[in-house]
């Protein structure tokens, strides 16, 4: 190329310098006061440096992923995972891959459908320099044909470790095979070069860019930006990394799940020392937290090289942020279970500031892997999803969440600058938690707590036990105590509206609870109190309230707290406040009742909500799923058979679920206008923050869905 220079006057003859610039498209360079300036360039000239220049710097750019036509499964979003330590030789291959097939028979009895092997698993990380020996890279070459054609038998995705070499330089390898074939060859980002460790003696970091990779004689994808797709189940997207990669501040992993790999799988030979445990698993936890995601990790175990280090195959399968399953240190457990895509997939979509990844440079292998709903899932579902499941109360977390209640109603009380509130107590237990939490709030204020007024107002359904048991409390509790009964203002309203006192139906209740909820308004306003609110997170979703009656208030400070959770924070209340005890633990035997409607012959309560609506530990859970997942009706009643296994029947699930998807529909309204309440747990209905559903939403999908059940 011959260089042309011009000075920036030539630029008047635009024909002349068209001619010069297509005679031999050389570049024409413009000089101004003797200096250089800019370029001009012919269309074919910048086309052929620029263009072809800017194609070849990314010459494997993330294409989507297109769908191949086949049948589709619905797992219910479940995949089982298993993360297997095998009894290593070091540099034995032969011994290695025979103990990896067993792995995989074993696996593949138990239905495992991802599998993961520890770092170089062919070979054993303890090899040194042995590494460098053409004769053991060879027989891990060899290893890796045995164990692809060993694998078209299984209907199974797993990953092997193993050195690779790519041209000059050895690496560090995640090999993945399913079913006869080698899908890709993952190595590893970053090499650990301090203490005990200099993987840099010997492996090379993964380049860049994608490419190919020689196995066998054959050619397969090759780098750190591979995600692997199940063509019949699209939502599972897999990922690798490989040991210290997770343990760097910029992991792979961290493009792996933007790029919507969900399931990431680490090889790891992590030696163990004093605290490491805790440590690892500590960061599997987090890491699987922060991307959202399943992590599987393999540690390597019995048979590595203790020459200088131990290895104790500390297996590991987390979930967005839980551990489901550890296996102990030096006993070669597997860690196998269940980890939910779908889970995964909703925590995603609602946290839209995870959103999708804009990476160059990724692969999508495409492979086709038939997935089921397991019979029953390998991890756990707790019938109270809202409470700890140790038979112990838990009186921290009792603690730290009524002091998340009572500060919410301290931040109200400062604002509105009173020092009075009034709760309608009725001796159940929303009213009793309610109370309970306004005289923390006080006592945290050290307003006098007697500015408390405790106000029960008897009516049709009144039993003796409740208000005897709304007396004690107040009085056990320091605070004011006051009693309205309310049943001849009730009579001469029914008699104002034409409405037999005999006739109880919902106007009957509901005139009840509006009363109730005037006489608070009236009596806050007459003496400057603020009316707090006992409706509870329960209610609200299955619209068990009235509206514009217990539904209203200034300031509900149960409203995000399940009945469930209700009860345990006053039985911990009870263990935390002996003085109270007596009264708060009748109240928490006593059944739970609205009383509207007249007691018994003997005085007790007639009317029993959960005779009505169903149990409320049911309730919760369809609560907790739904809301806080997305799910649909016949997943919600699959993990409700497999937590309540025993204790309630197929039928009794299913008809209460259908009751729980018909009233949470139906009684949006009364959410819609909820009074202010501050958010304790993952799961709210606040209509100004978690909940922003219209009121006139159709159900009928979600039934049809419940019907097919």
């Amino acid at each position: 190329m011959k260089s042309k220079i011009m000075p920036i006057t030539a630029l008047r003859d635009t024909a002349k310098i068209d001619e010069e610039i297509h005679k031999s498209s050389d570049p024409i360079f413009i000089t101004k006061n003797g200096f250089g300036d800019f370029v001009l360039v012919s269309q074919d000239f910048f086309d052929a440096h620029f263009l072809k220049e800017n194609s070849q710097s990314n010459p494997k750019a993330t294409q989507p992923f297109v769908l191949a036509k086949g049948p589709q499964d619905d797992p219910f979003g479940y995949v089982r995972c298993g993360c297997f330590s095998i009894e290593t030789a070091v540099a034995g291959v032969a011994h290695n891959v025979s103990e990896i097939k067993k792995a995989i028979e074993i696996a593949a009895k138990q239905k495992v459908k991802v599998l993961v092997f520890s770092e170089l698993t062919l070979t054993g990380y303890t090899a040194g320099d042995l590494f460098l020996n053409a004769t053991l890279q060879e027989k891990a070459v060899k290893g890796i044909l045995d164990l692809a054609d060993f694998s078209s038998a299984y209907d199974l995705f797993f990953i092997v470790g193993a050195p690779l070499l790519q041209d000059n330089c050895l690496y560090n390898c995640a090999v993945c095979i399913h079913q006869g074939k080698i899908l890709g060859v993952v190595p590893k980002t970053n090499l650990p070069n301090y203490s005990e460790f200099y993987e840099k003696r010997y492996f090379h970091a993964a380049p860049l860019q994608n490419g190919t990779i020689l196995v066998g004689g054959q050619s397969y994808p090759f780098g750190s930006r591979l995600i692997f797709v199940d063509e019949r189940y699209p939502s599972l997207k897999i990922a690798c990394e490989i040991c210290e990669d997770a343990w760097v501040p910029d992991s792979p992993s961290i493009n792996h799940a933007l790029m919507g790999a969900n399931i990431i799988a680490n090889l790891s030979a992590s030696n163990e020392v004093v605290g490491k445990k805790e440590f690892r698993a500590s960061l599997v936890s987090m890491t699987s937290a922060k991307l959202i995601a399943g992590y599987l990790y393999a540690d390597a175990g019995n048979g590595e090289s203790t020459s200088d280090l131990v290895f104790a195959g500390h297996n590991l399968i987390a979930e967005n942020g839980k551990i489901l399953k550890e296996s102990e240190l030096f006993q070669q457990e597997p860690a196998i279970a269940d980890i939910d895509v779908e889970r995964l997939q909703a925590e995603r979509t609602k946290t839209t500031s995870f959103g999708n990844g804009n990476l160059e440079g990724y692969l999508y292998i495409p492979f086709a892997m038939s997935l089921e709903k397991p019979i029953h899932v390998l991890r756990h579902y707790s019938m109270n999803p809202f409470i700890p499941e140790q038979k112990e109360v838990d009186l921290n977390r009792v603690k730290s969440i009524m002091a998340m209640q009572a500060m919410g109603l301290v931040k109200r009380l400062e604002t509105v600058r009173q020092q009075k509130a009034i709760v309608g107590e009725s001796g159940g237990l929303d009213s009793t938690l309610a109370l309970l939490v306004t005289v923390e709030a006080f006592k945290y204020l050290h307003y006098d707590l007697k500015g408390i007024t405790a106000l029960t107002m008897p009516a049709f359904g009144t039993s003796k036990r409740t208000h005897d048991n709304a007396k004690l409390l107040a009085k056990s509790l320091g605070v004011s105590f006051e009693e309205i009964n309310i049943k001849s203002t009730l009579l001469s309203h029914l008699k104002d509206i034409n409405h037999s006192p005999d006739d109880h139906n919902v106007t009957y209740e509901n005139a009840q609870a509006r009363e109730r909820t005037q006489v608070l308004m009236d009596l806050a306003n007459d003496t400057n109190a603020l009316m707090i609110g006992t409706g509870d997170l329960s209610e609200l979703c299955l619209g068990w309230c009235t509206y514009n009656g217990d539904h209203m208030s200034m300031y509900g400070v149960n409203a995000s707290i399940p009945k469930t959770l209700v009860r345990y924070l006053c039985q911990g209340y009870a263990l935390l406040h002996p003085e109270v005890a007596a009264p708060l633990n009748d109240i928490i035997d006593t059944p739970i009742s609205p009383e509207l409607l007249p007691t018994d012959a003997a005085g007790q309560i007639a009317q029993k909500t959960e005779d009505k609506i169903g149990p409320y530990e049911l309730h919760d859970f369809f609560i907790y799923h739904f809301l806080r997942f997305g799910y649909r009706p016949k997943k919600l009643f699959f993990l409700a058979q497999e937590a309540y296994k025993g204790k309630y029947d197929d039928s009794t699930i299913k008809k209460w679920l259908g009751v729980f998807l018909k009233r949470f529909f139906q009684n949006e309204f009364k959410r819609s206008c909820l009074p202010d309440g501050a958010k304790v747990g993952t799961v709210a209905i606040s209509p100004r923050g978690d909940l922003r559903m219209p009121s006139d939403a159709s159900v009928e999908d979600y039934l049809q869905d419940w019907n097919e059940i």
